[in-house]
């Protein structure tokens, strides 16, 4: 049983050895011979991305280079109040932004109002896996009010769990978004990605908090709109305005009552995604962009949301990216983020739901495997010649050296004699103490109530008389020292009335010293 039980911990202990090797070494080593040029974590670009509102055209510039993203430049354009611009003002003004920016050659994102499109999440069985593509197309009108052929959409997988997929769909109809883009390529701006302001305002917000699961909502004076964010995916959307009647006030003496309608209704938006949330077992943030300026409405919020709750303002946007003091447009610059930014993730509607298979790059794989085959080719040519030559200057020069070679082994011999000889000496000093390293310890041990009549120094035995205040202190002093023990008193004591001292007679072992070296005296002092 017990080495059943062995032979299993060694098994799972190679095992979790093996998963670790491969992740530390096989997964980086793999990662560098598939390495592209091309790839998005070093690949320059430059995208300009426009953010359709009412009345408003948010235009933000970005480059990204060896993985550092930039926000170059931010413009606003104003149109009509509480109106979308049309698709020619709109171009005009986006045409004249890229000129001023520099921008020729960009990328170019069009983000374009919740409100224009339909974001779902539905569930599939995870057989239809290798032609999603083709199943979301198919099913895409009964999960929108749009058909495949008069919509622009596109999806992602968000999860795979008991055989079902979850999938999140978003599109926009063809008839709204298209003209839009016509009148930009009549201004010679291509549009090569089309996506909605609250994907690039949560794709923002993950960027500067590395926050993935979120409910955001930005509150206004007359409205809100929001969605919920799970591993950074818009899964649930919401917008709606606020009622204008006034609610009796709980606090500052009826002051307020607009605020609390306006938290109780935001309440009612986001209690679905709070449960929904909590089904999956997740902690949650509530992030709250404030443009409504009431402080009211701000203590509010903190008070009822029994959740984590930031409030943002458009300073930490100005703060990140070192914008210039003047309103943020979130949606562009999140636009510009989804475009560049390689986690982003992000959804691109004119794809129509069709990925391109990326193709693992093999190109520094070869040039390394024809480099390898090379240098073995070139190896095996011409390894005996080396060889040849090598050996042939080995025995020219031991043959130099044989007569330098007989000195030196006579030079170790006579070394080697030497260091004998000194190693016998130096074993015999350390073996047996010298008599001036004894009477110079005893020197320093002796109180100076003390003094010698008589010492005594053989091969392994120290004897010493004299008189002291106090003979018995002498023997802890002596035990203590490194060069004796056995410390004891070789005669009685007695009391010198006219020394006014103890006379004493001690004899001591020296340490190290075997007993059966003798005990030929070495040296006596009177």
């Amino acid at each position: 049983m017990a080495v059943n039980i062995a032979i299993k911990k060694l098994t799972s202990i190679t095992s979790s050895s093996a998963t670790k090797l491969r992740a530390s070494i096989g997964r980086p080593l793999w990662k560098i011979l598939t390495f592209s040029p091309a790839d998005d974590t070093i690949s320059p670009k430059k995208i300009i991305s426009a953010s359709v509102e009412k009345g408003t055209l948010y235009v933000a510039y970005g480059s990204r280079f060896l993985s550092r993203i930039k926000i170059k430049g931010v413009k606003e354009y104003s149109f009509e109040e509480n109106r979308y611009p049309q698709p020619e003002s709109l171009a005009s003004s986006l045409a004249l932004a890229i000129n001023e920016f520099g921008a020729s050659g960009a990328d170019v994102t069009l983000s374009i109002p919740k409100a224009w499109a339909i974001i779902k999440t539905a569930e599939f069985p995870a057989t239809v896996k290798e032609n999603l593509s083709d199943a979301v197309s198919y099913e895409l009108d009964r999960l929108t009010p749009f058909s495949p052929e008069n919509a622009f959409y596109d999806f992602k997988m968000l999860r795979e769990s008991s055989g079902k997929l979850t999938i999140l769909t978003m599109a926009a109809k063809f008839d709204l978004v298209k003209p839009y883009i016509d009148a930009l390529k009549e201004k010679g701006v291509t549009v090569s990605r089309v996506t909605v302001n609250l994907s690039g305002i949560g794709t923002l917000y993950r960027y500067i908090d590395k926050e993935k699961d979120f409910i955001y909502i930005e509150l206004k004076e007359d409205g809100y709109e929001g969605a919920l964010f799970l591993e950074g995916s818009v899964t649930g959307a919401f917008t709606g305005s606020f009622s204008t009647s006034p609610i009796p006030s709980l606090v500052r003496g009826g002051e307020g009552g607009g605020e609390e309608s306006k938290i109780n209704t935001i309440m009612t938006e986001i209690a679905p995604f709070v449960a929904t949330v909590k089904k999956h077992g997740k902690t949650l943030q509530i992030i709250v962009l404030l443009k409504d300026k009431s402080s009211t409405l701000k203590e509010l919020l903190k008070l009822q949301i029994n959740l984590p709750v930031r409030i943002l303002n458009e300073k930490d946007i100005k703060t990140r990216f070192s914008l210039p003091n003047k309103e943020i447009p979130g949606a562009a610059i999140g636009g510009v983020l989804e475009s560049l930014w390689p986690k982003a993730n992000g959804l691109n509607l004119l794809k129509k739901g069709y990925h391109d298979i990326q193709k693992t790059p093999v190109a520094f794989t070869i040039i390394l495997i024809i480099l390898i085959i090379a240098m073995w080719i070139l190896y095996m040519i011409a390894p005996l010649r080396i060889e040849g030559k090598r050996l042939e200057e080995i025995d020219r020069q031991i043959m130099m050296r044989k007569e330098e070679v007989r000195k030196i082994e006579a030079l170790k011999k006579e070394i080697d004699s030497l260091n004998n000889e000194i190693t016998t000496i130096n074993n015999f000093k350390e073996n047996r103490p010298m008599t001036l390293n004894i009477l110079k310890e005893l020197t320093s041990l002796l109180p100076k109530t003390a003094w010698l009549t008589r010492a005594r120094i053989t091969a392994s035995t120290v004897e010493i008389e004299g008189y002291a205040s106090s003979a018995s202190m002498l023997l802890p002093k002596l035990e203590a020292s490194n060069y004796f023990k056995k410390a004891e008193f070789a005669s009685p004591t007695f009391r010198d009335a006219r020394m006014n001292a103890d006379r004493f007679n001690i004899k001591m072992e020296i340490e190290g010293i075997k007993k059966d070296e003798g005990e030929v005296p070495k040296n006596e002092n009177k």
